[in-house]
Formats: C-alpha cells, structure tokens, sequence
C-alpha cells in the first residue's frame, strides 16, 4: 500500500466498524486462552498500531512491521516501541512468547508456510498462534489490490498449511459471517457495474454514517460470543488458534 493508505488506516483504525468488531472478537479469542499473568505477546505485521493498546492489556507486548511509513504511525501512538521486521527471516526479536499474533497479514506474503515455520520457533511450547486472513477468492475485488494481496483463503487450505508449519489446530472458523450476504452482494454488484477504483474514498475504508457504523460495529463484534462454542459455516474472514507442542 502507499503512504496515503497507511494514513487512512491510522485515520479510521479506532472507529471504523470492521476494525472495531475484529479487534473485540480478537479479544475475546484471547480471553479464552487464559493466558498466564505478564504473557508475553507478539503481534507481527501490526500495521499503524490500532490493535496495540488493546492487546497490551493481556500482557508484555512486542511488535513489528515491515512497512517503514506504517511503523513509524504504529509508534507515534507511542504505545510500546515496535520495530521494523518482516517474514520469514527478519524477526527483530529473540524472545520466545506466549502467544503470536499475525492479523490479515498471511495474505501479502509470497510465502505464507515459510512465515508460519518462522513463528513456530518464536513460540514457547504450548505457546498459541492467532491468525486472520480474509476469505474465499470470489470475493477478490479491488480492495485486495490496493493492499497488495497475493490471496484469499478457504478454511482447509489454511489448516492444511498451519498443520505443515508444525502446530496443531485446536480452533477454527470462519467470521464476520452476519454482513457475508451483504458484503458479497456489494462486491458482485461492484464488478458487474465496474464501480471498481483505486480512489481512497470509493475503499472498503470508507466510514459508514454514524449510526449505521455503530450498528454494523455491535452486529460484527457479537460474532465473538460464539468464539469457541462453534465454527461458523461462511464468513468475509477466517479466525484460526493453533498451538505448537509441549
């Protein structure tokens, strides 16, 4: 992505309904781990930082990414230090944690099982991987270019390739499953009247009126309530926890 992106990212990270539902249902995700006390947590490819305030409430944060514009927004929220690093042979950090979280970054990589063998040898044993990338190919539109996805993925494709990395899958599922009717009815009618562009304003980022932006904020976020409990048949997305053995 440009320069214009990543600040139009950081502009609607903290309001935004996509990016306010995901980060509750990451939340949650997490809450259900139950991880020790002061866990140490690391988020790779954090973007512009709008997840750090929230996962640095569950224990000892690091971050990294790639991007140097967007690095430099993530630490201007002056949360923790995040450091420039990318996957799958330029991880910043020597530590080895308690949970590794990597959020709808999978998608740009060339090489997505390279990344996850990466992270398996950052995690402790009995250490958890969180992923999310988005769903299903027919969605492609031109928000995947502007942000420079190489793929959309199906729920076994990504099992498949966290089980070969080494971990072992205890949950998935696919999410945002509420507004999937809603968001591939737009995207077909989007490419059957090419209304496609590359402008910022015609983007999936574009905020919806305040109301409807709270709304479809509290409808999203209910999705985490089921987390655990059951894995949704369809969604725009996909929610992943894996472990690495003992």
């Amino acid at each position: 992505m440009d320069k214009d992106f990543y600040l139009q990212y950081a502009s609607v990270e903290d309001k935004h309904w996509w990016f306010v539902g995901r980060r509750m249902i990451i939340e949650q995700a997490i809450l259900n781990l139950s991880l020790p006390k002061n866990a140490q947590i690391l988020e790779v490819g954090c973007g512009t930082g709008g997840n750090l305030r929230m996962l640095a409430r569950h224990g000892q944060l690091s971050a990294m990414e790639l991007n140097e514009t967007a690095c430099k927004i993530a630490n201007e929220r002056q949360v923790i230090p995040v450091k420039l690093g990318g996957l799958p042979d330029k991880i910043p950090f020597s530590n080895e944690y308690d949970i590794i979280l990597i959020l709808d970054v999978l998608e740009h990589l060339d090489d997505d099982l390279a990344a996850m063998t990466a992270l398996h040898t950052k995690l402790k044993p009995g250490g958890s991987l969180l992923v999310t990338v988005p769903a299903y190919q027919f969605l492609w539109s031109q928000h995947d270019e502007i942000n420079h996805h190489k793929r959309r993925y199906v729920l076994k494709n990504l099992q498949q390739i966290v089980r070969k990395a080494g971990y072992t899958v205890h949950y998935s599922s696919y999410f945002n499953f509420f507004l999937f009717p809603i968001v591939a009815g737009v995207r077909y009618l989007r490419s059957c009247l090419k209304l496609e562009s590359n402008s910022i304003d015609n983007s999936d980022l574009k905020k919806p009126p305040k109301h409807i932006n709270k709304f479809l904020s509290l409808l999203f976020a209910s999705e985490r309530h089921l987390m655990n409990r059951l894995s949704l048949p369809f969604g725009v997305s996909i929610l992943l926890l894996a472990q690495k053995s003992k």
